[in-house]
């Protein structure tokens, strides 16, 4: 197989290192392309037996997976000045946020589209990725794509693409909620006077054996919670700040903004 990415990034390199990690494809059969010419050197050096290219000099793309790894934003404008034509066999594998599989033929004038959202733990192959694909395509290609999608972490095949925007708000964005919850809980350590580097320490570690335990329990969320908040004591007083201050009501109505944002993005 042969892949072209449009977009080198953060997305399309991540995705570009599982695929050559699990030897999915030869490095020559990598073709990476992006619109930065001062990023050409450091990719060159990441991927020294691909074929690194500029995106305004490509005019012919030999490549059975195409995946487009734009922003959004600049996706139209990307579109009207591809300078090859994309050929009746080729799979377009977008990895975009909000934008629909229509908009995606409407602009490529091509029908074979898969649509996925993945997150960024995929650069540790620790990644989840929800994708659809339009009419048309076989069982048998979609197996091909979910094997790519395998190799950065997990997927998930969404039958209804309108799920793919709430997928985009829970786990696409997700990282970074969990990352601003984690900055409050060290910032909130280092107020009462421990060491930055320790309150990271205590509060990372909290964070991973929490994960391990809610994968390992039978218990629910509430009850979990409810372990450890006993009667009278420090987390009861933390949690009922929280309800006070409608915690979970804010993160609810953010990442509900975050799958209009997507939506919009469609334009």
């Amino acid at each position: 197989m042969k892949i072209a990415i449009i977009g080198a990034g953060n997305m399309g390199l991540s995705f570009s290192k599982s695929f050559l990690k699990y030897e999915l494809i030869k490095p020559e059969n990598l073709h990476l392309i992006t619109r930065n010419e001062s990023k050409i050197q450091k990719i060159t050096e990441e991927f020294p037996k691909s074929e690194i290219s500029i995106f305004e000099n490509v005019s012919e793309l030999d490549a059975d997976l195409i995946i487009v790894a734009v922003k959004p934003q600049d996706f139209k404008h990307a579109a009207e000045n591809f300078k090859f034509k994309l050929k009746e066999n080729q799979m377009v594998l977008s990895i975009m946020a909000g934008i629909k599989i229509e908009k995606i033929q409407t602009l490529l004038n091509h029908k074979m589209v898969v649509r996925a959202m993945p997150n960024s733990p995929t650069l540790l192959g620790m990644g989840i990725t929800g994708y659809t694909a339009a009419d048309g395509i076989s069982f048998s290609q979609l197996i091909n794509i979910e094997r790519l999608l395998n190799s950065t972490g997990r997927s998930v095949y969404l039958e209804n693409e309108e799920l793919l925007d709430g997928v985009t708000a829970l786990s696409g964005s997700g990282p970074a909620y969990f990352y601003y919850i984690v900055d409050a809980m060290i910032k909130a350590g280092t107020e009462m006077g421990i060491d930055e580097n320790l309150s990271k320490l205590f509060v990372k570690q909290t964070m991973l054996g929490a994960y391990h335990l809610i994968n390992n329990s039978d218990k629910n969320l509430e009850e979990l919670i409810k372990d450890v908040a006993s009667k009278g004591g420090t987390t009861e007083a933390a949690l009922k700040t929280f309800e006070e201050k409608d915690l979970k009501g804010s993160l609810k109505e953010g990442i509900l903004n975050a799958e209009k944002r997507a939506k919009e993005l469609n334009g």
